[in-house]
């Protein structure tokens, strides 16, 4: 069984199904894949994802402020993140972390938000999905700074091995995804023959950043099977032992999803 660790499920693009996310899902598990995890990105969708969790079993989510989503002059509140991380099907924070390719200009109120996030973490005890692009010294830092006991992942990771291996260090675990399979993604191949078996999840951060054979059409959880299968030749692993290893990681990494 795999797990998608990272999707968007209240944004897809759903016309390849006839408009039914029902039909989205299905088509997944049809492809072997036993779990969702949905991210929350801002105040507004959380109570979005929250209600995918009560409409389908195989689904849990996130709730956080993707550092593009903060906005402008006032980083989250943690009373309010705190009282969205009190549903049972809340089982991660975020995604939160730091995004200078963008909004280089915002990075005094992403790291503001950032922290807020890691708080939370610290009061709740659940771990930390981390969007990274452009800040890497500054992400290490505050994950430094935070030594969160249970730590997080960082989600369709796309830096060097030297950050892999810092994050690594601090018990983080990286996914990745659909871009692993990018014609210009070597750099990023080395980092994934190298990440730890036990430390690894995979992901379709659908609806962006299809895989090959579908790279520039909307993503799709069922498209993490491609990603996977992917990942296990690259690694030397057949993709039954590569699916049940994420899957293990998943869960040890998110132990209140309900994964069979």
């Amino acid at each position: 069984m795999l797990v998608d660790s990272h999707c968007h499920l209240d944004r897809l693009d759903l016309s390849a199904h006839d408009g039914s996310l029902d039909a989205a899902l299905e088509a997944a598990r049809q492809r072997g894949v036993g779990h969702f995890l949905c991210i929350g990105v801002s105040a507004d969708n959380a109570a979005d994802v929250k209600a995918l969790t009560d409409r389908y079993a195989d689904v849990d989510c996130s709730v956080g402020v993707h550092p593009l989503d903060v906005q402008p002059g006032a980083a989250p509140a943690l009373d309010w993140l705190l009282g969205e991380l009190n549903h049972p099907r809340v089982v991660a924070i975020g995604e939160t972390g730091l995004d200078y390719h963008y909004e280089p200009e915002a990075a005094d109120l992403q790291q503001l938000s950032f922290r807020v996030h890691l708080e939370a973490a610290q009061q709740t005890g659940k771990p930390v999905v981390i969007h990274t692009r452009g800040a890497r010294a500054d992400t290490l830092a505050l994950l430094r700074e935070a030594a969160l006991p249970q730590a997080g992942v960082l989600h369709c990771f796309t830096e060097d091995w030297d950050m892999a291996k810092a994050a690594l260090d601090m018990g983080y675990y990286i996914s990745l995804s659909g871009i692993v399979t990018f014609r210009n993604a070597d750099a990023l191949r080395d980092v994934a023959r190298q990440v730890p078996a036990d430390r690894l999840l995979v992901e379709t951060d659908s609806p962006y950043l299809a895989p090959i054979p579908y790279r520039g059409k909307p993503n799709l959880p069922q498209y993490v099977r491609e990603v996977a299968e992917f990942l296990a030749m690259l690694r030397g692993e057949s993709y039954e032992r590569f699916a049940e290893q994420t899957t293990e990681n998943f869960k040890r990494l998110f132990p209140l999803a309900r994964v069979r």
